[in-house]
């Protein structure tokens, strides 16, 4: 039977981060139970909570990425605010952080102090180029480090530029990385009983997404190209174009290609000797992939995908994001998830895709107001009295 304890229960995060990646990793950790503070600059907040489109003033952006967290305002330009934040840390497990490299530091808020202040900190940095080596002054957004990692040079099609992924994976992935990087660091203090600091570079994390790619150039001496949809490795593993609509195919091996051909009725397919192997096929992929498109195109999608689903091809439709967003498949399983919001009433977002059955994770509550937390936070965490605190708003502290 599934435990009601989350797997992060009792650990408080400080969120000072802002925009996606490092948004995106405190709602990963937010997810699995941890407590997470969200820090926003007074009468601003996170950059993204202006940007359209709005759901009851909202933010969809915004909301789409902060759910299960608490909003506290704080200037951190204030002599006060970065003492709160100090006071903050002492009673916190996680800071995380996104600053250009060395902010923090010149704030008198970097690792070497609040490590000082509370030796089992765990502080994540997070940043576009990381804190060493001859760019790490540059500030780092997705579109830049999908450039800059090589990602870009390998995505679309040969005979035209290159193209940016289609979201911002850059900083997606950084955010999943840096919630990796927490949670094996909260391991590692079980044992050692100190924390440490975390450090994911954007362009790290994409150069290592290159894997294979990487590997051809480093040790078969080739250079990658843009194959559009094609892969280097496998014939047929591509979009093919049916009477109606799009469908990709992965026939990856020979077993595959053989029930391939048996599902588009072409038996002989597969026992000729240009199309016999993986290396033959990707070898005469000029022939292969129009005749295949040939055949593919004078049926619907929805025939061909049952046809080779009844012989265990792998097979799908290119579908849309609203497709997506109303699957009947992805609602069944829980990703699509409403929460209450006080002012965009009820929000609509994916849910939680980490499944642990014994300590399951939850989508509890959405996005917060800005500031909306910072009494209670103050009161109940730092002991401040509701008197104090309202001197602090009154001198822009919070």
């Amino acid at each position: 039977m599934p435990r009601a304890d989350q797997p992060l229960k009792g650990i408080r995060v400080l969120d000072l981060t802002r925009v996606l990646a490092g948004p995106y990793c405190a709602m990963l950790l937010g997810d699995m139970g941890a407590e997470v503070i969200k820090i926003e600059e007074p009468g601003k907040g996170d950059d993204t909570r202006g940007w359209p489109p709005f759901a009851g003033d909202e933010s969809t952006y915004f909301m789409s990425v902060n759910r299960n967290k608490k909003s506290v305002t704080l200037n951190l330009k204030a002599p006060e605010g970065r003492d709160l934040l100090k006071r903050l840390a002492k009673k916190s497990d996680v800071l995380l952080e996104n600053f250009r490299t060395g902010t923090m530091e010149k704030l008198g808020l970097g690792y070497p102090t609040l490590s000082k202040l509370n030796p089992r900190l765990i502080y994540c940095a997070m940043s576009g180029f990381g804190e060493s080596g001859p760019e790490a002054h540059r500030g780092g957004y997705d579109l830049i480090i999908q450039a800059e990692s090589g990602v870009m040079d390998v995505t679309g099609f040969a005979d035209g530029p290159p193209v940016k992924v289609g979201n911002s994976i850059a900083d997606l992935v950084a955010g999943m990385s840096g919630a990796h990087g927490v949670t094996l660091a909260l391991l590692a203090r079980q044992r050692t009983r100190r924390g440490q600091k975390v450090e994911i570079a954007m362009l790290d994390v994409m150069a290592s997404l290159l894997t294979y790619q990487a590997g051809m150039y480093l040790n078969a001496g080739r250079t990658p190209a843009r194959r559009g949809n094609e892969h280097p490795s496998i014939v047929p593993y591509e979009v093919f174009k049916a009477s109606d609509a799009y469908l990709v195919l992965g026939v990856a091996n020979n077993s595959l290609w053989e029930r391939c051909c048996v599902a588009l009725e072409r038996p002989d397919l597969a026992k000729d000797a240009r199309y016999a192997s993986e290396a033959s096929r990707v070898e005469h992929r000029a022939t292969l992939v129009p005749l295949l498109n040939q055949i593919l195109g004078a049926r619907p999608a929805e025939e061909w995908l049952k046809r080779l689903e009844a012989v265990g091809v792998p097979a799908g439709r290119i579908r849309t994001v609203p497709e997506v967003c109303e699957s009947d498949h992805l609602k069944a399983r829980g990703m699509v998830v409403t929460l209450p919001h006080a002012k965009a009433g009820a929000v609509r977002m994916m849910g939680v895709p980490i499944r642990l059955h014994g300590t399951p994770g939850k989508a509890k509550s959405a996005a917060p107001v800005l500031g909306g937390d910072t009494d209670a936070v103050l009161t109940r965490v730092l002991g401040l009295r509701p008197a104090e605190v309202k001197r602090l708003r009154a001198a822009g502290v919070v």
